[in-house]
C-alpha cells in the first residue's frame, strides 16, 4: 500500500512540474491596444453676445444618456479649437464637474434653462479631481478647450443657442 502512494506521488510530481516552468524568458507581456477616442460632430453651437453678434460657432458633441456625462471628455488627447462637448441635463441645478481621466485643460461654462451663463470655471486642470461647481442652477454645460472662453469675449452677457445635426 506505501509502495502504491509512493508512486502515486512521484507521478503528481512530475506531472506537476511538466507544467511549470521557472523561465519566462519566452512570455512576452501583454499590453492592450485602444483605439483612439475621435471627435463626432452631433450639432452646432453658437456662442452670442448681449448684442446678438455671433461671438463663435463651434461643432459640438453632445452629452445627453448618463453613460455619456459621466464620461465627458474623459481620455481624450485633444480637442479642436472648433470644437466642445454639451451637457444637456433635464432641469436647472448646481452642477459639479471634476476632471479626473480628463487629459486636456478645459474652460467650463454653466448655462441655465434660458441660455444665460451662470458662470465659468476657467483652465480647469487635468486629472485635478477638485470639485468645480456652477455658481448657480445650470440646464446646460459647454466644455471648450483651456482659454477659449477669454480670447472668445464670453462674458456674464453671453448666450448660447445650438442646432443638433
Amino acid at each position: 500500500m506505501r509502495t502504491g502512494l509512493f508512486r502515486i506521488g512521484l507521478l503528481v510530481m512530475l506531472l506537476g512540474f511538466g507544467f511549470t516552468s521557472c523561465d519566462n524568458s519566452t512570455e512576452k507581456e501583454e499590453s492592450i491596444e485602444t483605439d483612439p477616442i475621435v471627435f463626432n460632430k452631433e450639432g452646432e453651437v453658437y456662442l452670442i453676445h448681449s448684442n446678438g453678434d455671433t461671438l463663435r460657432k463651434i461643432d459640438v458633441e453632445l452629452a445627453e444618456t448618463d453613460y455619456e456625462k459621466q464620461t465627458g471628455l474623459m481620455y481624450r488627447e485633444s480637442l479642436g479649437s472648433d470644437q466642445g462637448m454639451l451637457f444637456v441635463y433635464e432641469n436647472a441645478r448646481v452642477r459639479n464637474f471634476y476632471m479626473k481621466n480628463t487629459y486636456i485643460p478645459l474652460d467650463i461654462l454653466y448655462y441655465d434653462t434660458d441660455s444665460t451663463l451662470v458662470s465659468i470655471q476657467k483652465n480647469a486642470t487635468p486629472r485635478d479631481e477638485t470639485n468645480l461647481p456652477s455658481d448657480g442652477p445650470a440646464q446646460f454645460v459647454l466644455e471648450i478647450n483651456a482659454g477659449l472662453a477669454d480670447e472668445w469675449g464670453i462674458n456674464s452677457e453671453s448666450k448660447f443657442s445650438v442646432d443638433r445635426e
